[in-house]
């Protein structure tokens, strides 16, 4: 039985207060309970991000977020019965309540299905010139770069295997001999590692034409020089359980204009707004995808990410995003370079 305490709300706790809760621990989910600790409802990491999408901010409160429905188990169903509930369902994890709805426990199907490694691939693009690094790029390609103690790179898959994805294949240009010759064939980092090679630039979505044995699943794209703490998994769940064909991860980028703004309606001044920032989703360079994409790569010609993507939206397939609030940071200039170093063992805990 898990100590539940710490990830119990209240209707009247705020976003801020449930992602510090649901960020801290393994399960990813919180328990919304009334002064008796009856169960009202759970609130996953899922209906936070759909509530930033629809611009509520960390001050909120979770009252309109939590699901007042959620899927339960008695103290008394079997482990079989609860994996019945949890597959029907489509959950991961359910509450358990006594007689009187008090909420005693919470189990994992993970844990109950004893799932560790999964078959979803992970491509991760590696052949970038890294040309704003240079000198440090010179002679050493940038996901071999090392931030903390090991190669960008490796922090990556390290990252993907904690969760049980250990199928990756990286694909490769700029001193892509190097990055082979550092981690072979994946035996040594606990994964199975592969490898395409782009003679010409394809772009991050080309370059999937690349791949021989296509994947028969969804898998993830990610590129090779980013560092985040994104809980992988509940991505996955994220863009199954939305039946998406594409999820991009965005992030929050605000901008704050240095100057008063002025609002006009024809010629005449309708507010005036003091230096007001802007806020706007930017791609994150991490994706989720259906195998269907392939169907619309073409081979051998340059071919990016937010081309698919508009191809997808022009189409009308369900073209999802997924917000990032965990720690995330793009490796593209020096001073990222230096931002990651000195963040890095806060982050990453090593």
């Amino acid at each position: 039985m898990k100590n539940i305490d710490g990830i119990k709300l209240n209707i009247n706790s705020t976003i801020k207060e449930a992602l510090k809760i649901i960020d801290s621990g393994a399960i990813r989910i919180a328990l919304v309970v009334d002064s008796d600790n009856k169960l009202l409802g759970t609130l996953s990491d899922g209906d936070i991000r759909r509530g930033l999408l629809k611009n509520l901010s960390l001050n909120d409160t979770i009252e309109d977020l939590y699901s007042k429905s959620p899927t339960i188990a008695s103290v008394n169903d079997s482990n079989e019965r609860i994996i019945q509930k949890a597959i029907s369902k489509q959950v991961y994890q359910i509450p358990v309540v006594d007689d009187e709805g008090i909420v005693v426990d919470i189990v994992n199907l993970a844990t109950l299905l004893n799932i560790t490694k999964k078959r979803n691939r992970v491509i991760l693009m590696a052949g970038g010139l890294g040309t704003r690094l240079r000198p440090l790029t010179q002679d050493i390609p940038k996901p071999l770069l090392k931030v903390g103690n090991k190669p960008i790179l490796e922090t990556i898959i390290k990252n993907f295997a904690n969760y049980g994805f250990v199928n990756i294949t990286i694909s490769l240009n700029y001193k892509g001999e190097m990055i082979k010759g550092y981690f072979g064939d994946g035996s040594d980092f606990g994964v199975n590692i592969d490898y395409i090679e782009e003679n010409m630039r394809l772009g991050t979505a080309g370059a999937l034409s690349l791949i021989e044995n296509k994947p028969n699943e969804a898998f993830f794209v990610m590129n090779a020089d980013l560092l985040t703490d994104v809980n992988f998994s509940h991505l996955l769940d994220f863009h199954s359980f939305s039946n998406s064909d594409a999820t991009m991860c965005v992030r929050e980028y605000e901008y704050q204009v240095p100057y008063g703004v002025i609002e006009v309606e024809e010629s005449n001044v309708t507010s005036i707004v003091e230096k007001p920032i802007q806020k706007f989703f930017v791609n994150a360079g991490i994706y989720v995808l259906s195998p269907k994409v392939f169907d619309y790569i073409p081979k051998n010609e340059f071919y990016d990410m937010p081309t698919l993507f508009n191809t997808f939206i022009e189409k009308e397939k369900n073209v999802i995003s997924f917000p990032i609030h965990e720690y995330w940071l793009d490796i593209g200039r020096m001073s990222d370079f230096e931002q990651a170093q000195s963040e890095y063992f806060r982050v990453f805990n090593e």
